[in-house]
């Protein structure tokens, strides 16, 4: 017998565009295709949307089917192609085989960057690197120094020394200068080495080790689509999420998504990557951050926030942080 109430209705999203949105689509995808290289002009691609409306893409609203949950040693994870956000459509992709089973993706974008990925033959990022249109290489990700180890990570507990008020912020619009805190801090505690981005994706220990902010969004039912009256609480991390990449554009940060526990596991492991890939466009329409710099990831309800089996808005959130001091092995 299930253990959980009934979910959400499953509606599809409409994906129904008239002429002025499709418009208004290409306007912001022009925009982000070129925000890599001009990541500190930071107001030109901020509109204030209708918050009436949910926010328009310049690409669909990811959808919750295609993505494919993986069974391996009584763990269940969720995974799809992080490339479709990068909507290569609009410039050209090449993609081609290496040895070893790994495949390198090529995006050229029409303003002379471009994004170049190369995944093992599980598919899993091993290396992603930003060129600039004058041949200068931004290293995001370079997991080639680091051993993939399958094993579980044995940490001791974690022990944090800061209010919890400061290592998980909620990310109101009013609380933006702790939102710049937790996204500028260090680690709360050592790490020891660098570690791969499959190990980061899949340890929640591991993740600890960096404060996080909450988004607790309203989403459309069964929908990844975002209401315009959630701009607000997007626009405190998106212009967070500026500054720390006109410091240094070489930053990464994750993008989780989380579920209530009504419905069954699978589903909800599909819900919540596909909001966690809707909040990582909708950072890029907004407020032209490059997708190259967001890894998107959903955990469906294994981290509840509120231990409850009944539907509770606190628990149907992202959580974002970033990682590269675990990717880069910082103290």
């Amino acid at each position: 017998m299930d253990r959980r109430p009934q979910a959400e209705d499953r509606r599809p999203p409409d994906r129904k565009r008239d002429a002025d949105g499709r418009k208004q689509r290409d306007e912001r995808a022009n925009d982000r295709n070129g925000a890599a290289d001009k990541s500190q002009d930071r107001d030109r691609n901020r509109r204030k949307p209708d918050k009436d409306r949910a926010l328009e893409y310049s690409v669909p609203i990811p959808g919750v089917n295609g993505r494919v949950i993986i069974r391996n040693d009584g763990n269940v994870t969720v995974r799809s192609n992080d490339e479709d956000r990068f909507d290569g459509r609009r410039g050209e992709r090449d993609v081609r085989k290496l040895s070893g089973g790994r495949t390198q993706t090529v995006i050229r974008r029409p303003n002379g960057s471009a994004v170049i990925t190369v995944r093992d033959r599980d598919g899993d990022i091993v290396r992603r690197v930003r060129r600039t249109r004058d041949g200068r290489e931004i290293v995001l990700i370079d997991n080639d120094r680091v051993r993939r180890d399958e094993r579980p990570l044995r940490l001791p507990p974690l022990r944090v020394d800061i209010p919890r008020d400061r290592y998980i912020v909620e990310g109101e619009a009013g609380r933006r200068p702790m939102i710049e805190e937790a996204l500028r801090a260090g680690p709360v505690e050592r790490v020891e080495r660098p570690y791969s981005l499959y190990e980061i994706r899949r340890n929640e220990r591991l993740r600890a080790k960096m404060r996080r902010v909450d988004l607790s969004l309203t989403f459309a039912f069964d929908s990844a689509a975002i209401p315009g009256d959630q701009y607000d609480q997007l626009e405190a991390i998106g212009v967070s999420i500026q500054d720390e990449l006109a410091r240094d554009p070489a930053e990464v940060f994750l993008v989780e998504g989380h579920t209530d526990a009504p419905g069954s596991y699978d589903y909800n492991l599909r819900l919540s990557d596909a909001r966690a890939e809707s909040v990582a466009i909708a950072l890029s329409d907004y407020f032209a951050i490059p997708p190259e710099n967001l890894v998107t990831q959903g955990y469906g309800e294994e981290y509840l926030k509120i231990d409850t089996l009944e539907r509770e808005r606190r628990n149907r959130r992202v959580t974002i942080r970033r990682i590269t001091p675990l990717l880069e092995g910082s103290r």
